[in-house]
Formats: C-alpha cells, structure tokens, sequence
C-alpha cells in the first residue's frame, strides 16, 4: 500500500510534542511492514543544518495563494528503500525562530503557512511516479487537505484522488483564522460554509478535516469517546457524534528502538525487568548530576512536560506543598517548559526545599531519559490527556506512572483496584490537588513494600506497547476506507 502523511512537524526534525513522535514512529513501522511511506513535512529554520544528508529533491514548484503564486521547493531525505521524507522549503514561511509561534504568541499568517503546506502535499501526491492511495493527515495544520481534495474531486480536476485519514492529536488546537484567509484557498465562496470549514463566522482549519476526510481516528479509545462529549469536544462535539461510526481511537505506540533500557547510548547503567540493579543505580548518578543527596531509601517522583493548565502542573506544584507539609521525605525533578508563572513556581519550590526538589527548565533529550531510568514514580496529572507518551515511557523503563484517569492514560495504565496481577500504575479521578497528593500518598505506600513495587514495575516492562503492534490498526482502516466498508 502506498501511503502519504503530512504532519507540521516530525521527529528528530521539529517537535513541540508526541504528534512528531507519533508520525514518525508510525511512519517507520509501516515501512517496516512493506508498505510504501512517504512523510511531508515543513523544512524549518536549521533542519538542514542538523541533518545535512538531506538533500534538494530538484522540485521547484508555484502554489497559488489567493492572487499570488508562492515559489516553493521540495527536499528530500530516502531513509529505507520503502520510507522518504519530504521537506516542504518555503523560507518566508518556515525560516523563523518556532514552528507556529514566539514567545508564546502565534505568528499572524499561521493560516497561509499551513495552507502552503497542504497545497504543496497535494501536488507532491498528484505527481508522485506511485501516487499514493490514503493520505493521512495530522491535526489542524492539515485540515485543509481534504476539503481542497473534495473540491478538485467536484471540479472533476482529480476524478479519482486518494482516501483521506484525519488524525485528531488534540482537540483543543484547531487553527481558528479570519474568514479573509478563505480567499487563500482559492475556492469559491459558496464552499464557505458550516458543512466544510466556517464555524462561528471564522475559518476553522481542524473542522474543515474533521467535516470532510474519509475517516477520522484519534490517538487512544477513551479520548474517541471523550471528544464526543461537551466536556471535552471543544465545541465540535456535534460534528463528532455526527461522525461517530467514523471515528477510531487507536492508542499511540512506543518506538522501542529508541526508548529501550539495555543498549541506549544516553543510560550508563542498561537494565530489564528481571535485572534492577542498573535502575537503582541510574537513579544514584541523577541525583549526583541534580544536586540531591544521594538516597535510595526515599522514592524519586518526576515530571517531564509542557508547564500547562491541561498537564495538570498548577496541580503538582499544590500537591507538593501538601508533601512537604506533611513531612513526607522524597525527592521530586522537573524537566519542562511553558507558561512562566508555573516556571517560576517550581523554580520557587527548589529553592525553598533544595534538598528535595530539582528543577531543569527547558527541553533535554538526554536528561528525559536519564529521569525516566532513574526515577521510582512518574507524574501525568493531566486535566485531559489525548494519549499521552511519557507514560508509555515510564512504563517501559520500570517507572511507575501516578495518572489522572483521563484519555490515554486511562486506556494504559491498570490500577491496583481494576486488576491486582496485571496492576502498572496509580489512577485517581478528580482534577484537583487533593487527589493527586492521596494518588502521591499511595506511592509511598507502594515504595514501602519491596515485592509489590517489583511487580508493578515488571508488568509494565513487559507490557507490549509496540508500533508494529498499533500499525496493523491503521492498515486495517486503511483498507476500510479504500473499500468503502
């Protein structure tokens, strides 16, 4: 099967969240199952200067733009003989300093870059020697595809284009733009309409995939339902339970090649789940690197995310003042970035409680997987959580994850109480600090008992989260939707 993703961004070239991982790992593991893959994606600010087996795929291409022609230009990476990464140069567009903002603060024309990026994947897809036959698409920055495929299906211009998969990553991003922006589609205005891509009067560019791709998956079964539902459906829940029959939740995959505890270049100390030896002692080294005394007999908790509302972080910092009140001893590290009052706050609770507490702000690769060999327990209090990867992470390197039981986290992670032989992990329900601080108290219990915490730790080393295993998923609905079924 030939297959055409289009993402905004992809790992190791760009990444601001599991949505590169997500892409490339899937990509990777179709390819490694026969299937023909090509990945589209932008060519961003030093890309070419950190990979520099890239190279120009000598495709110069004109995309019309409302009443402009943009110049473009395809790069192109060959990774296997079945996988090909395109990269979509357009330096106006993507030389900049973020992918779709800075400081926080989006770039103005979001809307023509990422219509850029749609346009350029079509005509990539129309003139491929093998054309593909499902183009999947991957949150709002694709949303456009579909509709420009249906209007050329219309105008008879593509009689028989590919099927379509849209891949919701999360619901709450949707790329809202002014209904000017419309005209940069250069589709007639009739096509502007509820059905397609206006909502509330703006050009909603997650809505227009949503409305008109041949099938709709997200990134884990719970959230499937959850989105279809005022709680979580960001005002698109109608539209969802309209296309409810459509819309598959498969649960994100681990690239094990690369989060692996034996043979991984970033750990000094490998390890499996019959040998914890080399944990305990990664978690010696994290606290040498970290400036925490070095102790094995209180747990190490850690958190590695986006400091935001959704991951739950205005929760940890609560939580922990309640710990620290009560005098528990333990140890807690933060690798993470996002809204600044919450890097000051932890910031503040390291330097009020240095001997426990150590806070890295910023992104580190290396460090992220240092903290998940070392640490004992892992930190997801997520207000919503599509899928969540860190503790799919956590779960592999014997790190037991403590969860809102939301989204992905709750398709993941067993609880004590859901099934005592297969239990990984510790599930609390409300969104609040109180309940996280009683989900932390149960850590402690759980560190308290050797053996118990052992078999949590080896049921989650063995749990097969692999994406050869989610891959098969997608090629089944692949085939349904080229069937028609």
């Amino acid at each position: 099967m030939q297959v055409l993703h289009v993402a905004s961004e992809l790992h190791p070239f760009s990444k601001t969240g599991g949505l590169a991982d997500m892409v490339a790992a899937l990509g990777k593991a179709l390819a490694h199952a026969g299937h023909e893959v090509q990945l589209v994606t932008p060519l961003y600010r030093g890309i070419r200067n950190r990979h520099p087996d890239i190279h120009p795929a000598k495709w110069r291409f004109d995309v019309p733009m409302g009443t402009s022609l943009v110049a473009g230009e395809f790069w192109r990476l060959k990774v296997t003989p079945q996988l090909t990464i395109w990269f979509v140069d357009q330096p106006e567009f993507f030389d900049r300093a973020g992918l779709y903002n800075e400081n926080q603060i989006d770039y103005p024309d979001n809307g023509a870059r990422f219509l850029f990026l749609s346009k350029a994947a079509l005509l990539l897809a129309r003139h491929l020697p093998r054309p593909p036959q499902i183009i999947h698409l991957h949150d709002w920055p694709t949303g456009p595809v579909p509709l420009l495929l249906q209007h050329a299906r219309a105008e008879g211009v593509w009689p028989n284009p590919p099927k379509t998969v849209f891949t919701i990553h999360n619901l709450a991003y949707q790329g809202w733009f002014p209904p000017t922006d419309w005209a940069l589609t250069n589709l007639p205005t009739e096509w502007f309409h509820p059905n397609t891509a206006e909502a509330w009067g703006q050009f909603n560019f997650l809505k227009a995939g949503l409305s008109l791709a041949d099938a709709l998956t997200t990134v884990s079964p719970r959230y499937a339902q959850e989105i279809c539902t005022p709680e979580y459906g960001c005002g698109l829940e109608g539209l969802l339970r309209r296309r409810e029959y459509e819309l598959t939740g498969i649960l994100n995959g681990v690239d094990y090649e690369e989060w692996r505890t034996t043979n991984n270049p970033a750990l000094k100390h490998a390890y499996d789940a019959d040998h914890l030896a080399g944990k305990n002692a990664n978690k010696r080294d994290l606290q040498e690197e970290l400036g925490l005394p070095v102790r094995a007999d209180i747990p190490l908790f850690a958190q590695i995310s986006r400091l935001t509302g959704q991951k739950g972080s205005d929760l940890v910092l609560e939580a922990w003042e309640e710990i620290f009140t009560a005098g528990l001893e333990q140890q807690f590290v933060l690798l993470g970035s996002g809204d600044p009052v919450l890097q000051n706050g932890f910031r503040d609770l390291a330097a009020r409680y240095p001997e426990s507490v150590a806070v890295r702000v910023g992104f580190d690769p290396g460090l992220a997987q240092r903290i998940e060999a070392a640490a004992d327990f892992f930190l997801m209090p997520s207000r919503f959580e599509p899928c969540g990867l860190n503790q799919l992470y956590s779960l592999r390197y014997g790190t037991v994850p403590i969860v809102r039981a939301t989204g992905g986290l709750d398709d993941s992670v067993v609880d004590v109480r859901e099934n005592v032989e297969r239990a990984t992990g510790i599930k609390f329900h409300e969104p609040t600090a109180a309940a996280l601080a009683q989900a932390i108290r149960k850590a402690f219990a759980l560190y308290r008992e050797p053996d118990l915490l052992a078999h949590f730790r080896h049921n989650g080393m063995t749990a097969d989260f692999s994406w050869e295993k989610q891959a098969r998923e997608y090629v089944e609905l692949y085939e349904q939707a080229l069937h028609g079924v």
